[in-house]
């Protein structure tokens, strides 16, 4: 597993809010382990942390916004994207302002401070989010779709048409946040006229100038408009290049609208909160949809973690088969309800059963609509907790296992025929005299169907 890592010194940069023309002054500092990226407002009473958690994100025009308890903050996208890109996990960015500074319109800057100052590991191992389904949030208003796959390591594809002819269909990849740095940072954001022309006419874009953001000339250029675009620019000229672009930039790369979405992507989705396995496709992306599917995946992972659902190789060879289990269990079909133990350690054993239409408790069971009864998934857990305290005495065939208390007991899911049933059972406190006190879960399907707190005793057999 990969270590978490954070910077090795503070970094500070200055600059402009792209919409509120404030300059403001950006601090980032080492964090301790599994702190993520937090912000703090160091400019205002009591410091207030706001955490970057998409939870948080209250408005996506013209970028994305968050707000806790009433403490803004306001584009940390590009920023995000950087800490991201650069590999780290826990980050402190301070702010005297409440807009982080937009420098070129890229992550450039930030990536390059960050690689001055280098990087550390830290103890802690670093928590992913391995996707093991498809996962996608469509909007339905724009069409836009993001959309998450099974992959061995995070990549981004982005998808963009947007249906003019400046500027029309463009793709841009990141196969691996390796090539972050070098492919993706150093892509400015981008508007058209048209857009350009409505937010200088409502005051946004104070801070923005011909340096930080690439303007696409999708219409006519009125004579009128021109001599606002001078005013706003604080430039005595301006004129359109043949390819389209307001002059004074050059692009670096014919795809860069695309390739800075992508950033965007990845800046929005650091709010998930947890580094992601798995390969992002995003059709149309935009503000609101990113932060959007961030949520669905970050709800998608609180559930998973609460639920603590465990992995397994099902396939590999397993510690007992059921004839080894018999040697030690008194049960016998069609009352013995483990198959396998895949793992077992001195404070937990970990067991399976393979749920068939030939089991005898269908047969009476809603046989209609079967269904697991759910007193014999904690009687299946309970003989895999079995395994574990019998393993404690050096002949196990001379004993049996009885119940002595079962709390808190929870059904959360249908076990039906087909699926396999994995249990985990970990001692709450050592094996005294026999008496083994344990939690107790079952899974299928990836979700967790049945918990318990389980106290049995062993006692030896007349």
């Amino acid at each position: 597993m990969a270590k978490q890592t954070t910077i090795a010194s503070e970094i500070s940069l200055t600059g402009v809010g792209l919409h509120t023309g404030q300059e403001v002054k950006m601090t980032l500092k080492p964090a301790p382990e599994n702190n993520g990226f937090t912000f703090v407002r160091v400019d205002l009473e009591g410091e207030p942390i706001i955490e970057a958690d998409a939870n948080y994100v209250v408005n996506t025009q013209r970028g994305t916004n968050l707000e806790k308890n009433g403490v803004k903050i306001q584009t940390p996208e590009h920023v995000l994207a950087a800490l991201v890109g650069c590999d780290l996990d826990n980050i402190i960015i301070e702010l005297n302002a409440s807009e982080l500074p937009i420098m070129d319109g890229s992550s450039k800057f930030f990536v390059e401070a960050i690689e001055n100052t280098g990087i550390v590991e830290q103890n802690a191992e670093r928590i992913e989010f391995v996707v093991k389904e498809v996962i996608s949030y469509l909007d339905e208003t724009t069409g836009s779709e993001i959309t998450v796959i099974p992959h061995e390591d995070y990549c981004v594809t982005a998808m963009v048409d947007f249906g003019t002819k400046v500027l029309g269909t463009q793709n841009a990849t990141m196969k691996s946040l390796n090539e972050f740095k070098t492919e993706i940072s150093n892509c400015r954001t981008f508007s058209f006229l048209h857009e350009l022309e409505a937010l200088l006419n409502h005051g946004l874009i104070k801070g923005g100038d011909l340096n930080n953001a690439i303007v696409y000339v999708d219409k006519e250029i009125s004579a009128e408009t021109m001599e606002n675009l001078k005013k706003a620019f604080g430039k005595d000229e301006i004129s359109v290049k043949p390819n389209g672009i307001l002059d004074n930039l050059t692009l670096h790369y014919p795809n860069e609208a695309a390739r800075h979405k992508l950033l965007d992507v990845v800046g929005d989705l650091a709010l998930i909160g947890r580094r992601i396995k798995g390969k992002v496709i995003a059709n149309k992306p935009g503000h609101f949809v990113n932060t959007q599917f961030a949520k669905k995946m970050a709800k998608i992972i609180k559930i998973e973690e609460r639920n603590q659902v465990p992995t397994y190789d099902l396939n590999k060879e397993p510690l007992m088969d059921v004839t080894k289990i018999m040697t030690m269990l008194p049960h016998r079909p069609p009352f013995l309800l483990v198959d396998k133990i895949l793992e077992m350690s001195d404070s937990h054993v970990v067991g399976l059963k393979n749920v068939t239409m030939n089991e005898d408790f269908f047969v009476g069971h809603f046989p209609g609509a079967p269904v697991m009864p759910g007193v014999l998934i904690v009687e299946a857990m309970a003989q895999t907790g079995g395994i574990l305290i019998l393993s404690s005495v050096p002949d196990p065939e001379n004993y049996l296992t009885y119940f002595m208390k079962i709390d808190n007991v929870k059904f959360k899911n249908k076990v039906l025929p087909g699926d396999t049933l994995v249990f985990k059972c970990d001692l709450i406190s050592p094996i005294r005299r026999g008496i083994c006190h344990m939690q107790a879960y079952a899974y299928a399907n990836g979700k967790l169907v049945t918990e318990a707190e389980l106290m049995a005793q062993i006692v030896k057999a007349k």
